[in-house]
């Protein structure tokens, strides 16, 4: 049996939009139906509505805007990782860079946050990226995501765990939102062991995976 990922070709990436402006969610629909390979199979107009949309639909993705009514959009990701399944995630896409918003919606579980101000291209290449089980985060985000962890674990007094070199160097390459075959080729290393890799780095930093791997390994100053 052949296990499809999404957007190789085979299927469309199945995409929900969840913004609670009609406008700004009818251009990026227009946008999207206009990429080969991407398919909106919905649109809401709220959290709660997005939550409920992932779970009767089983998107592979849902587009999600932060600052909407009923449910916000951190609170939304987290029932939609929590009803619609491993097979759907989330990436951000806003118009907010606050601290407290990028830490919201990465402790939620999103894949990735992205601006609306973005290139076209940066966005779906961003959808394209999380689709296949990548992490993406726009350049701005990832530097106020750094300062801010690493301010944090410098108050506490965290020490970091031990990770060895070659952990290190999978982890950077995680970082910059590559995947586990592209990290295997770099390396001249197999995919599995990339994977065993990974498996012990989310078991020494505490966490089930790739975002919050990185999140984690920014806080400890690891990366």
């Amino acid at each position: 049996m052949t296990v499809r990922a999404p957007g190789d070709g085979a299927e469309p990436i199945r995409v929900v939009v969840a913004d609670d402006h009609p406008i700004v969610r009818s251009g990026i629909v227009a946008l999207l139906e206009s990429e080969p390979g991407i398919e909106v199979v919905g649109e809401a107009a709220d959290g709660a509505e997005a939550a409920a949309l992932a779970a009767e639909l089983y998107p592979d993705l849902v587009l999600m805007d932060l600052r909407m009514p009923v449910l916000d959009g951190a609170a939304a990701t987290e029932r939609i990782l929590a009803e619609a399944g491993a097979g759907t995630r989330v990436l951000v896409l806003t118009t907010y860079e606050t601290d407290d918003h990028i830490l919201a919606a990465i402790e939620a579980g999103a894949s990735g946050y992205l601006l609306k101000a973005a290139p076209q291209e940066e966005i779906l290449a961003g959808i394209r990226s999380v689709a296949a089980g990548e992490t993406v985060l726009a350049p701005s985000i990832a530097a106020k995501l750094v300062t801010r962890v690493r301010q944090g674990a410098a108050s506490a007094g965290r020490a970091a765990p031990s990770l060895s070199p070659r952990e290190l160097e999978v982890l950077r390459h995680v970082a910059d939102g590559r995947s586990n075959p592209e990290i295997a080729r770099l390396l001249h290393i197999g995919e599995a062991t990339v994977k065993t890799h990974l498996i012990n780095v989310f078991a020494k930093l505490e966490v089930s995976d790739r975002t919050r791997a990185v999140t984690r390994a920014m806080e400890l100053g690891l990366l």
